[in-house]
Order: C-alpha cells, then sequence, then structure tokens
C-alpha cells in the first residue's frame, strides 16, 4: 500500500471526521480521543494509535455491544485484537468501507445511550 502505516492512520482519522461535529475531542491515555460532550474519561468513543508494525483504531462500543460485530467481515474480524481493538497494516478499500459501515453503526448505539 502506498504511503505505508501513515497512510493507513491517515485513512483511520478521516473516518472519523464525520463524527466530529456531533462528538468532542479530549485525550484519553495522551491520545486525541473522540467523545460524547462532557463525558467522563472512560466514556469514549473511538480513538487511533499508531504503534511500530501497525495502526490501531479503538472503538469503546464494540466492547459494550459486541452485536456490532455480528455485521463484520471475516476480514474485520481477523483484525480484532482485544475487547475494543482492530489493529491494521493495510487498509484496502473493501476493508475500510467494513469499518465505516461498523463505525457508523457503533455511532449510533454510543449516541443513543446518551443520558
Amino acid at each position: 500500500m502506498a504511503g505505508g502505516l501513515p497512510a493507513v492512520e491517515a485513512r483511520l482519522r478521516a473516518m472519523l471526521t464525520p463524527y466530529e461535529s456531533r462528538l468532542e475531542w479530549a485525550t484519553i491515555y495522551n491520545l486525541p480521543t473522540l467523545r460524547r460532550r462532557g463525558a467522563k474519561a472512560h466514556d469514549w468513543f473511538a480513538f487511533v494509535k499508531p504503534a511500530a508494525r501497525h495502526v490501531s483504531l479503538f472503538l469503546l462500543p464494540v466492547h459494550t455491544h459486541p452485536q456490532l460485530l455480528l455485521e463484520c467481515s471475516p476480514a474485520l474480524l481477523e483484525r480484532k485484537n482485544g475487547a475494543s481493538t482492530f489493529n491494521f497494516k493495510t487498509l484496502p478499500d473493501d476493508l475500510a468501507a467494513d469499518v465505516e459501515a461498523l463505525l457508523a453503526r457503533a455511532y449510533e448505539l454510543y449516541a443513543s445511550a446518551e443520558g
């Protein structure tokens, strides 16, 4: 993939852009994190974390609502590592579309829990 891990990171961060107007940026673990306005520290939606050999997407609603995984492709599920983490070395278009669909489903549940 052209651009390697920096391109994967940029693409994952761009996927969070549609949610910026409805959520706020804060930090958790010193990383920029999207969360609902005024949320407590561990009530976050998503963040991207680069590492040496992959880029991780942390998506908390997957941990709290595991049914979100039922509509994920096997290719995306293979990248799941931990309760709410997906690791990517590359991000081809078909996998990116699956991530975007998962983000949309996760946001709907996250937003509906807003009290």
